[in-house]
């Protein structure tokens, strides 16, 4: 993919890798071939998903169920090799970036076409992108991957994206305003996957309309999304709440489906994902509580992902100016049991963060400590602060279960009590998670909640840059007079092209946003599930969230 020294350390930007261990899932082929069970090719894998998606044109999605939809259907340039964060080709089968790492040069898979019989090539690369690129009002606000990563639309001042060139059918260029450690990784998203152009104009894609807090989406988004990939969209059946993909007899890759359908069956509750997997109703289902988890071990495949996440609890001095002390934030923090948190209330394997990123992605600096467990040093910093009777109000979400936060309420619980113990007063908001909770966390109207963050690939920024760089929600910098500072290093050192540069610029970020800007308090990264029946193999589990299930066996 390299052809030079200066080229080779650009395009290996986002090339870190994320190991995990496939020994489990080798060893459940093996037993089933042992078993003499064959795979049906025939038959449906029935997935348990834990809500509908929010549409099924995932350039306006931002929810796990949409993405997981989209994974089975859509493909983009690049894509992960599985069970890994590491890039591997997709549509493209190679990628050089020029000398200043901001023109990208792609060679594509010849002889794809979408779904609707429309030649994929670098026209309809190019179609894609200015599609993107051309968003109404609505679109823009929906496009929240483009928004984050590209940062702005239609040659924005802040845009990332600069252009898209096909120099012939096999070929396309695309250009960036500056070398970044994203390139080539974000393509890889769902959100950046590659659409029919023929069923986008076709069925309207871009006619999105804001409506209320959320959308009114097009014909193409609501029933007629068309990719390349080894499934393709059959129906979703609202009264029956299930959604159809079946299998693409005309898939170019060499993974093809090993099932005729996959269904995912809509049981918003956990237990009845449970109870629907035991009597066999459904042949797996993600995010198994922690408590299931030796059961599950015993009467089905679980499969634990290795832990690429972050719970944190945010803060929002623009809400509460209580929290520009850093004294306060620091007492918060020093009054969390966080050992105690993590042992009682997420699942084996889950440790206490250090800082903002997990300890697989380049730029974790090994030097940091946890902030100890110290009530008494709260109890100081609060009464040197003036703040020794504050109150705070904390929001934490209902009906969900995030890999990061497996039990929300108890997890609220827990750091009430603690907090109550140091003299803090606190007021809980509980809201449901997709009835105005993350929407209004985003929105920048809760003074103190939790959340966490899944990474979408191996990059430093890929945290960072989500959790400090919009100026209106999450973590909010800009009420500190160090916010536009730290704007600057997170685009600074995401730039920087050399990999051992990189990494150790962000380690000395890491270090001076934990010690003197504690935007936020980071709390712990835990390792999720996923389950399936005995008779289902060939599922790779992914730290992404990335599980191929056209490729799963489902014996006879």
């Amino acid at each position: 993919m390299t052809a030079t020294k200066t080229t080779a350390a650009i395009a290996l930007l986002a090339a870190s890798t994320l190991a995990l261990s496939s020994c489990a899932s080798s060893k459940r082929d093996e037993g089933a071939k042992k078993s003499g069970n064959a795979a049906n090719t025939s038959a449906t894998l029935n997935f348990g998903a834990a809500g509908a998606p929010a549409t099924f044109d995932p350039f306006y999605a931002s929810d796990g169920e949409t993405f997981r939809v989209s994974r089975q259907i859509f493909q983009g340039l690049v894509g992960f090799k599985p069970g890994t964060a590491e890039v591997a080709p997709r549509l493209a089968t190679s990628w050089k970036p020029s000398a200043d790492g901001k023109t990208w040069t792609f060679k594509l898979k010849t002889g794809v076409k979408f779904t609707d019989g429309t030649p994929f090539n670098a026209e309809a690369v190019c179609k894609n992108f200015k599609r993107m690129d051309s968003q109404n009002k609505a679109g823009q606000t929906a496009s929240e991957y483009w928004l984050a990563n590209m940062g702005g639309y239609n040659g924005a001042k802040d845009e990332l994206y600069q252009g898209c060139t096909a120099k012939d059918a096999a070929t396309v260029q695309i250009k960036i305003s500056r070398p970044t450690s994203k390139f080539p990784a974000l393509l890889g998203l769902p959100s950046f996957s590659m659409q029919s152009p023929t069923a986008m104009d076709k069925y309207k894609a871009n006619n999105i309309k804001a409506q209320g807090q959320g959308f009114v989406y097009s014909d193409y988004a609501n029933a007629h999304p068309t990719g390349t990939g080894p499934m393709k969209f059959q129906k979703y059946d609202k009264t029956n709440k299930t959604v159809t993909l079946v299998r693409n007899d005309d898939y170019a890759g060499d993974d093809k489906a090993t099932v005729k359908k996959v269904v995912f069956s809509i049981i918003p509750d956990e237990t009845a994902r449970k109870q629907a997997l035991a009597s066999g109703q459904i042949d797996g289902y993600d995010l198994p509580n922690p408590v299931d988890w030796p059961t599950l071990k015993k009467d089905d495949n679980l499969e634990i992902r290795p832990a690429f996440n972050i719970l944190y609890l945010g803060l929002n001095a623009k809400v509460d100016p209580d929290l520009k002390d850093l004294r306060v934030r620091q007492a918060l923090y020093y009054a969390i049991n966080r050992d105690q948190l993590v042992k009682s209330q997420l699942p084996d394997g889950a440790t206490v963060a250090t800082q903002f990123i997990p300890n697989t992605v380049a730029g974790y600096n090994k030097s940091l400590k946890p902030y100890k467990y110290d009530p008494k040093k709260a109890k100081s910093l609060l009464k040197a602060a003036g703040k020794s009777n504050l109150k705070i109000t904390l929001w934490y979400p209902t009906e969900v279960t995030r890999p990061y936060m497996p039990a929300p309420d108890k997890i609220f619980n827990a750091i009430k009590k603690d907090w109550q113990a140091v003299g803090v007063k606190v007021t809980p908001k509980p809201l449901p998670w997709a009835g105005g909770y993350v929407t209004g966390t985003q929105n920048g109207n809760a003074a103190a909640y939790l959340m966490g963050w899944t990474g979408d690939y191996n990059t430093p920024d890929n945290f960072l840059g989500n959790f400090f760089s919009d100026p209106k929600g999450q973590m909010t910098v800009g009420a500190y007079p160090w916010g536009d500072k730290l704007h600057k290093a997170l685009s600074d050192d995401d730039s920087v092209v050399d990999e051992a540069q990189r990494a150790t610029a962000y380690e000395k970020l890491n270090k001076q946003i934990m010690e003197d800007y504690l935007p936020g308090l980071p709390i712990s990264s835990s390792p999720p599930a996923i389950v399936f029946s005995k008779k289902v193999t060939g599922v790779t589990p992914s730290p992404l969230t990335d599980e191929h299930l056209w490729t799963a066996k489902v014996s006879k």
